[in-house]
């Protein structure tokens, strides 16, 4: 039977072919043993030759990693030795790589490289002993382009994920490796920008967006491939500074104050939602002392442990336990409790989530895990409101659950009675424009509801959330929106608690938190078959839009550079705007005018969307 590769060539090769040396003759050698030696001496002869062949070669090479990166048979003929010279010869040699199409060899040998060694350590160990990590590290210093270092750091994060050759392959280079890699973590997105997406599509090379789009041409594709190509060289960068982490090497570079604060910064977007470099990074920091001692040391970035811990991010879980590393280090406690608690007291009903059970539980016995020392001791805090959240806890965790167990039938019977009374009051006074006295009620429903009674203790959470919202108290709205998804479930999330919550979040200026809990809201209610043909309801449409301009992966390089340009104008005497800009700056305001507008004049239908209350 005929491999892959041979059926895709044999089309090609029917004819006799001319060249004794021609590649893909080589591929399709019917003899076994003559095929494995011609393969090994087309391997040798490919860094040596000067042929127009070469691209096509490189090009059914790296397609074939791509789709078979457990194959053994070219890993065991040399072509990692091969490749290493291909990327070698084209940082060194500006002639040859400038010359006929020779400029794509060096991206296809390192993603090559990077595919086979993804899987299997006795690959990454023949590539290492066949010389690759120089020439990779090479690119990765940006000898060619980020479109090179893209696929350079994606091979040496897949090289250094194996631990068994990690002192071998990547540990002399250690520190280069880590400076680079925390460099372009912080730099790349602004490098894509300014030398691909910010330009006119003229001014772009050629070879890049052939790359980019796989041959398919085309402005939108290219900006959109882009951006999830910058997203997945800043990701693999903090993959490949993870394996640092893990093994506890570099910390005190990795741990750099102002690296870690603009890590908690960094988001892949809706380009690149799934990747959980940032947080996996952090929480390895944290499973050190050493990290948890530079972590609890920035405000910063527990503050940004504490909003994705209150949010719909996949990485929620990771998040908690993140915060959890340092509620339970007794040298990083008091600094984390200090910031952490008003946070984590909204989540301490949260159930299951990511397969992880009695997660409030957990949450719960951290922060009460000296509360006596408060309650009868001398251990204080700063704010006063960490100490109230504390006893709010022991309050509904533990002094009020056995009350509870102690109430007869017939008390309970007259509590969810009177619930609902008070619920039916805070309802109509909320109608009534009366917002304070609604709250109030709605307070007083949910300190007399059993806490069996999730469902109804989860409306109370809700509606006093649209209370706050009208009252405008984003923190107050987080909080009891963020109370009532613990009661919900994770399955089918409670969709007005989402989507105040995401309106909270706009209020407090966290797009990407506001933005992630509207595209779960809108997902909740076209899965449930809440809109009509599937239609997006336009206030949350109109949400997605504002908060995904705002996250925009390329929108602070953007910024900069606008900046920039303005201040070079003012530098050469023309001041703030030449006549060649004014459009831009015009269609620019138009458009802050315009989003503007919309927020001061809200639709009818958004009002109603975010005002019903149960």
């Amino acid at each position: 039977m005929k491999s892959q590769f041979q059926k895709k060539t044999t089309k090609n090769t029917e004819s006799v072919c001319s060249k004794p040396s021609c590649f893909f003759c080589t591929m399709n050698e019917p003899d076994p043993s003559r095929r494995k030696a011609r393969i090994i001496k087309a391997f040798q002869d490919l860094p040596l030759r000067n042929d127009q062949e070469h691209v096509l070669a490189l090009s059914s090479l790296w397609n074939i990693a791509m789709m078979q990166p457990n194959d053994p048979e070219f890993p065991s003929l040399g072509i990692f030795e091969c490749m290493a010279k291909l990327i070698h010869k084209g940082v060194n040699d500006k002639k040859w790589l400038l010359s006929d199409q020779n400029i794509y060899i060096p991206y296809y040998a390192a993603h090559t490289i990077g595919s086979y060694t993804m899987n299997k350590v006795q690959f990454a160990e023949k590539a290492v002993e066949s010389g690759v990590v120089f020439p990779l590290i090479e690119l990765m210093r940006g000898k060619i382009t980020w479109v090179e270092q893209r696929v350079a750091v994606r091979a040496l994060a897949h090289i250094a994920s194996h631990e068994k050759i990690f002192e071998e392959a990547i540990g002399v280079n250690e520190v280069e490796i880590v400076e680079s890699a925390m460099e372009m973590a912080m730099t790349c997105l602004k490098e894509v920008f300014d030398k691909f997406v910010g330009l006119e599509h003229s001014k772009r090379l050629k070879y890049q967006c052939d790359l980019v789009t796989r041959g398919l041409g085309g402005l939108e594709i290219e900006d959109r491939k882009a951006e999830e190509w910058a997203s997945q060289l800043q990701c693999w960068s903090l993959n490949l500074l993870n394996c640092f982490a893990c093994k506890e090497k570099s910390l005190n570079l990795i741990c750099n104050r102002e690296f870690l604060i603009e890590l908690c910064g960094m988001w892949g977007g809706l380009a690149n939602p799934t990747s959980p470099a940032v947080i996996r990074l952090l929480r390895s920091l944290c499973q050190t002392k050493f990290g948890r001692q530079s972590v609890a040391n920035l405000q910063e970035v527990i503050k940004a442990l504490c909003n994705l811990s209150r949010s719909s991010d996949d990485w929620q879980l990771m998040a908690i336990d993140c915060l959890l590393l340092l509620l339970k280090d007794p040298e990083t406690r008091h600094k984390a409790m200090e910031i952490s608690v008003v946070f984590l007291v909204d989540l301490v009903e949260l159930r299951s989530i990511g397969g992880s059970p009695n997660v409030g539980d957990t949450i719960t016995q951290a922060l009460l895990q000296d509360y006596h020392k408060i309650k009868y001791g001398d251990l204080k805090f700063q704010r006063k409101k960490v100490e109230r959240a504390l006893k709010e806890t022991w309050d509904l965790k533990v002094d009020r659950k056995r009350r509870e167990k102690l109430m007869s039938e017939q008390e309970i019977r007259e509590r969810k009675s009177m619930v609902r009374q008070l619920k039916q009051q805070g309802n109509l006074n909320f109608w009534s424009g009366n917002i304070e006295k609604a709250v109030m009620e709605y307070t007083e429903a949910l300190h007399m509801c059993p806490l069996k009674m999730r469902k109804d203790r989860l409306v109370l959470h809700s509606n006093r959330a649209q209370c706050y919202l009208l009252l405008r108290n984003p923190e107050a709205v987080i909080s009891d929106t963020t109370r009532a998804l613990c009661l919900s479930s994770a399955v089918s999330p409670h969709g007005k608690s989402l989507w105040r919550r995401s309106q909270a979040y706009d209020m407090k200026g966290l797009a990407k938190e506001s933005l992630i809990d509207c595209v779960t809201f809108v997902h909740g209610r076209m899965k449930s078959g809440q809109t009509e043909r599937a239609e997006i309801p336009s206030y949350a449409a109109r949400m997605i839009n504002k908060q995904m301009n705002k996250t925009w992966l390329f929108a602070p390089a953007k910024s900069r550079s606008f900046n920039n340009h303005e201040e070079l104008l003012e530098s050469h005497g023309h001041g703030r705007l030449t006549i060649v800009d004014e459009t831009f700056a015009e269609k620019r305001w138009r458009k802050l005018e315009r989003e503007r507008r919309r927020e001061k004049d809200v639709n009818v239908t958004e009002r109603m969307g975010s005002l019903k209350i149960g």
